[in-house]
């Protein structure tokens, strides 16, 4: 038996805030996980230290999928990104502490790597069409194969998903919402022509992806997709809120430009039906707010029947540890497709250093005893907690968008 002596929640800001489990064993082993909620960090806090934390003391660490179950089963009120990126916290520490046990990088204990790399795109994104298409050809220039493109929309004078801060971009910008004016028919104009630009300055062999952020109605999604189909995207994100999973079926009959989603799904319900009836080609779950590895697991296993790939959620907003466990994942299942990759601030990094290193386009989690991060807690608390909120939309006439 592998005992669970105590746990406890730290909370840093070096840049943006981000929520750290640690859980330490009797014999001293400890290991880490990744809580971190955007814009609702403090809800979590709170579920793990006055909910969760007390139902782990003493028990044997090696019993993951045991633990898993009583912490989803028992609280009764069943899922939730709360409730499931407290839980993930605690699947990611465990696989941590039985890794650091077996002293071999997490990867070999889920099977081993199924690749030599995990292939990962950066995120190119200017104030106009021109600037993004700057921005491409420097992350080309860094070795990406694969590179999202976000711009400006003419006539907007803020569009989510662009910023300043390029590589380090972070979208919770302010102690309250920041409130942003949209248009979908001056986006609609903008992103065929960004394609257009994009594929004649960067060539055919690097793949390009687009993410709508929820905003389209299926039809719009449909349309959006059809235009861009000469310039071959790679994928259309988040086309329309995945609420309703039938939608999918309606922008499938428009566009074969494949489709992606699932950054803000916690469990393989909600991503279920979108799956078995091949409505998506990717499933963009990730490790932190759908569960941990143990659960996301499960979501690729489903989705490998169906020739599903994955394409984990990766922005600045899960912190290093996620972003390992991430790798490993990606390493060992044999439908990934492709990982979103943010880099981290130099002083996330100074925070939370790691063994996970970028080569010509490719990530590897390398082969550190555990997921292969750490936390510096005395660097941490030199970050205290600093509220941000995520921006929200209104259409031009003062309408609050649903997306």
């Amino acid at each position: 038996m592998l005992k669970i002596k105590d746990a406890r929640v730290v909370v840093t800001c070096p840049g943006r805030n981000f929520v750290t489990l640690r859980i330490e064993t009797a014999d001293g082993l400890y290991g880490l996980g990744d809580a971190t909620l955007n814009g609702r960090e403090l809800a979590v806090v709170s579920y793990l230290a006055d909910h969760v934390i007390p139902c782990l003391i003493g028990r044997d660490a090696h019993q993951i999928e045991d633990i898993w179950q009583y912490l989803y089963k028992g609280a009764y009120w069943r899922r939730g990104p709360v409730t499931m990126s407290a839980i993930a916290a605690v699947d990611m520490a465990l696989w941590d502490i039985k890794a650091k046990a077996a002293n071999m990088p997490l990867y070999q204990l889920l099977g081993g790597a199924c690749r030599t790399g995990v292939m990962v795109y950066g995120h190119a994104n200017g104030q106009t069409m021109e600037e993004t298409v700057d921005e491409a050809l420097r992350y080309q220039a860094l070795g990406y194969k694969a590179i999202r493109l976000q711009s400006g929309v003419p006539g907007l004078p803020s569009t989510y998903g662009v910023s300043g801060d390029k590589m380090f971009y972070e979208p919770a910008d302010g102690a309250l919402p920041t409130e942003n004016v949209w248009s979908t028919a001056k986006y609609m104009r903008t992103v065929p022509k960004l394609f257009e630009a994009a594929r004649l300055a960067l060539g055919d062999d690097v793949h390009l992806l687009h993410d709508v952020h929820h905003r389209l109605t299926p039809i719009e999604a449909g349309h959006l997709g059809k235009s861009l189909e000469p310039y071959r995207p790679f994928w259309l994100e988040d086309a329309t809120p995945a609420e309703n999973q039938e939608a999918f079926r309606l922008i499938r009959q428009h566009t074969t430009t494949p489709l992606a989603v699932g950054e803000v799904f916690n469990t393989i319900w909600d991503c279920k039906d979108l799956i078995q009836n091949q409505l998506i080609d990717y499933i963009r779950a990730t490790v932190v707010h759908a569960g941990g590895i143990t659960h996301l697991r499960r979501i690729a296993n489903l989705a490998d029947l169906y020739q599903v790939r994955t394409g984990c959620h990766g922005a600045t907003d899960l912190s290093p540890v996620t972003m390992a466990a991430a790798l490993h994942f990606d390493l060992s299942i044999p439908n990934f497709g492709v990982q979103e990759y943010m880099r981290h601030t130099a002083e996330t990094d100074a925070v939370f250093p790691h063994a996970y290193s970028f080569k010509d386009g490719y990530l590897h989690p390398g082969d550190a005893p555990g997921l292969g991060v750490d936390l510096d807690e005395g660097l941490a608390a030199k970050y205290p907690y600093s509220r941000a909120f995520l921006p929200v939309n209104r259409l031009e006439d003062g309408t609050m968008y649903n997306w």
